[in-house]
């Protein structure tokens, strides 16, 4: 079931989104403002933000800034002059729907949007284990929809382990798959990175396995 995040200081409007989306057969969380969106989205994953613009404290434009596209967006706004509207595909919005709006436009433009995302989500350009996700054409990873900071070299390990999940891969194999030919690697340099790339994903780093005497595999 997709999941989606209702992001508006106007309770009443969230009210009716929420009822209608959930009878529409979306799974939906309601949030009042930016800073508790974002602090929801630390622990859950949500397929979809419904987002407002103008907020108090953090407006919805600087909550997209700060997501950097790693989740769809229809914005939900008063704003609706030309410029606005470019400014919030600029950010990466997948749609913009000025207010007052019907409730059929909503439900059609969310069809819409999560039905490119969901190709998308089952491209070749996207390989994901629960919410950890690689986006290989954007070079990016993403953590229950939340960017993670990571190397070429984390990236690449990352991959290595997902393409072929359960495959134990010697220290020998990474440094030729991952590393260049000209640069001298170590089994400790290995060791280093592994190590680094366990950090930067949370509770998924269980499931990159060391297997005392042959090496490191990605265990679903």
């Amino acid at each position: 079931m997709k999941r989606i995040l209702i992001v508006d200081d106007e309770r009443d409007l969230c009210a009716i989104l929420d009822f209608n989306l959930r009878s529409a057969g979306y799974e939906t969380t309601v949030a009042h403002s930016a800073e508790e969106a974002l602090q929801r989205m630390e622990t859950e994953q949500f397929h979809l933000l419904l987002l407002d613009v103008m907020m108090e404290g953090m407006s919805g434009f600087e909550m997209a800034r700060h997501l950097r596209h790693s989740i769809p967006i229809i914005f939900l706004t008063a704003k609706d002059t030309e410029e606005d509207m470019l400014e919030g595909f600029l950010l990466g919005a997948d749609d913009y729907i000025a207010k007052p709006f019907s409730i059929k436009e909503v439900l059609a433009r969310v069809k819409a949007v999560l039905g490119r995302t969901s190709s998308a989500e089952t491209s070749p350009e996207t390989l994901c284990y629960e919410g950890l996700c690689i986006h290989l054409r954007r070079k990016v990873v993403t953590m229950d929809g939340k960017e993670v900071n990571i190397t070429r070299t984390e990236f690449e390990l990352l991959l290595l382990l997902l393409q072929e999940q359960g495959h134990v891969f010697s220290r020998q194999q990474l440094i030729e798959r991952v590393w260049p030919k000209d640069v001298i690697v170590t089994d400790r340099t290995v060791d280093v990175n592994i190590t680094r790339l366990r950090k930067k994903i949370g509770h998924y780093a269980n499931h990159i396995v060391t297997r005392q005497g042959y090496g490191y595999c990605f265990e679903p």
